[in-house]
């Protein structure tokens, strides 16, 4: 059986399964998705749909089927083209993924009316009077995959940037460095998240362009003694250099971190003195830390020098929306 793998934070891999090898193993095509169904309802606690076809628009047209056909039970195998046919004669049109309320009014005008009309339709013809975008579709229609961009995985960063511009100026070393503190925090985070390790860093801090007064900008990178995706060890270097650029008697209103120089972990020559059980002991650490942000919420657990008494160098945020569908305190009390 063959399948695409995708890395995903923490390790974890996604396997997207192009069906080659299902039938030759003896599990069909309708089996499958009923386990997939199956397995999303036990690990997630969510009802799905399936929809399987060689064409995303075909697979969308299946799901959409499984949805409103209560005989299927929530799966459509649309790989028979007698069956795909059958289908496409039922759905209108404007139901086809990618053809809108607008422009399923100019097909009906042009007596397509169904789906099938659609794919009955001449590629070529289709393509001069509406676009390449409806083409594509005309051909997905008939089993020709054309969306093969959906299944590619999103390219590794290479590079990770973590600034904001201050809520109210910094005249104080000390909130500096807790601005530099939650800077390179968040880009650890960002960094394990795209499971890497940097070997690059640098920070920058500037005051304001447009006010009155002296102007000051500097910045200043260093590259890391190993690579590195530990927050302990990043936040370190950070300060270290905004100490360097520090300069008494500014008003600053940005400050920011800068990571580079991507690794894979595991992948560099390590010195002679370094411990590979304290390295993945780290490594445990972080995820540990990074688990319980993401249970609890965020900064739940955070690094000393970050919970400082003056935290004007934060965002303004008086006028922030309410989240009332993923904070608790959010939500709408009803008083009757």
């Amino acid at each position: 059986m063959e399948a695409e793998v995708a890395q995903l934070p923490e390790g974890e891999r996604a396997e997207f399964l192009d069906g080659l090898g299902l039938v030759d193993s003896g599990v069909s095509y309708l089996d499958f998705g009923h386990h997939v169904k199956e397995l999303v309802r036990i690990w997630m606690g969510l009802p799905i749909c399936v929809g399987i076809a060689p064409s995303p628009t075909l697979a969308k047209l299946a799901n959409h089927a499984a949805k409103h056909y209560p005989a299927t039970r929530g799966v459509v195998d649309l790989t028979d083209r007698d069956r795909q046919r059958r289908l496409m004669h039922l759905t209108p049109v404007e139901e086809v993924w990618g053809i809108g309320r607008k422009l399923s009014k100019r097909l009906d005008a042009l007596g397509i009316k169904t789906a099938l009309d659609l794919a009955d339709s001449d590629p070529k013809w289709i393509r001069d009077h509406f676009s390449v975008v409806v083409e594509r579709t005309v051909r997905e229609l008939n089993g020709i995959p054309c969306h093969s961009d959906l299944l590619e995985v999103a390219p590794a960063k290479q590079q990770i940037l973590c600034s904001k511009s201050f809520g109210a100026p910094v005249t104080d070393l000390n909130s500096m460095l807790a601005a530099i503190t939650a800077h390179a925090s968040r880009a650890s985070e960002k960094l394990r998240r795209e499971n890497r390790d940097c070997g690059y860093l640098a920070a920058f801090m500037s005051t304001s362009r447009f006010r009155t007064g002296s102007h000051y900008a500097n910045q200043q990178g260093i590259t890391l003694p190993f690579p590195t995706s530990d927050t302990r060890e990043i936040v370190r270097h950070a300060v270290s250099i905004a100490r360097s650029l520090w300069r008494e008697g500014y008003r600053y209103n940005k400050a920011g971190i800068v990571l580079t120089d991507f690794r894979v972990p595991g992948a560099c020559q390590s010195d002679f003195f370094s411990q590979v059980e304290d390295d993945e002991r780290n490594r445990k650490l972080m995820r540990t830390l990074d688990k319980i942000n993401s249970i609890a919420g965020k900064n739940t657990i955070q690094f000393g020098r970050q919970i400082h008494k003056n935290q004007s160098w934060q965002m303004r945020r008086e006028n922030l929306s309410p989240a009332y569908t993923t904070r608790w305190a959010d939500i709408p009390v009803a008083i009757s």
